[in-house]
């Protein structure tokens, strides 16, 4: 279809009036203008949040509240949110991160959306605005749902994980700028050399971001160990549902989800 009319608003309210109506919201643009380009969406009208006012990231005791349409650069240069920079920077090139926001990452088809994955993994809240006002929502349900006809996701807050209970890993074709064959995001906490708490996200290996519950079961008053945590990767099969595509089969994420499960936390 062709574009009709691009509407810029200055706030929210005003975003969900034309996304009420059929508009299509966009953030950066970086997934959105592709399918329109190509004729693939079916919607004529954007509605960019640009100047909406959802671009705040603000980090105050221990919590993040990230607004939608802060991009991922933005995200990354924050110095409360240093823990997500290996991960952002990841993400395709710095051309794209300086265009892609937070609130479009929760949309992106797996394997890419890989902010998606850390933001499951730290069990964060979506704000959301709509014709019947705001409410909260988990990550999860976002991912895994949406949102409702004319609602938009305004921002998402969660706590800070606390030192040492972070741990990322992407497996890549390339170093950098690729997307994802296998994405592992965690936060897990140990006391006395035993796993006391343990929420694992994967990416890459499922349509969609998803929590590894089998293996968090499995590392429950157990030590991060090579054999414990290959015994981890293996358990998360059970919560996987991998797909074939340019970078990598379904077999192959299978296959080697085990060893960068590991890797995440024995680097």
């Amino acid at each position: 279809m062709v574009i009709q009319a691009v509407h810029v608003p200055e706030s929210a309210e005003a975003a969900i009036t034309y996304s009420a109506q059929g508009a299509w919201i966009m953030g950066g643009g970086t997934v959105v203008m592709p399918l329109m380009n190509s004729g693939a969406a079916p919607a004529t009208e954007l509605v960019s949040l640009c100047r909406a006012g959802l671009d705040g990231v603000e980090v105050r005791d221990g919590v993040a509240r990230i607004g939608a349409a802060a991009t991922l650069t933005a995200v990354g240069e924050h110095p409360g949110l240093a823990f997500l920079r290996p991960a952002l920077r990841t993400i395709a090139s710095p051309t794209i991160r300086n265009q892609a926001t937070v609130g479009g990452n929760l949309f992106v088809a797996q394997p890419y959306g890989d902010l998606a994955v850390c933001l499951l993994a730290l069990d964060a809240t979506c704000e959301i605005a709509g014709p019947d006002g705001r409410r909260d929502a988990p990550v999860a349900d976002v991912l895994t749902s949406g949102v409702a006809p004319g609602e938009i996701v305004v921002a998402v807050r969660a706590a800070l994980p606390e030192p040492g209970a972070w741990h990322y890993h992407k497996a890549m074709r390339r170093r950098l700028n690729s997307a994802a064959i296998v994405t592992v995001a965690s936060v897990t906490r140990t006391a006395d050399g035993l796993v006391t708490f343990s929420r694992i996200a994967l990416g890459g290996v499922a349509p969609r971001p998803v929590r590894a519950l089998s293996a968090e079961r499995l590392l429950r008053r157990r030590p991060l160990t090579h054999e414990v945590l290959t015994e981890a990767g293996a358990a998360a099969h059970d919560d996987i549902d991998p797909f074939d595509d340019a970078y990598a089969s379904a077999w192959y994420r299978a296959r080697v989800l085990p060893v960068h499960l590991r890797r995440a936390f024995l680097p």
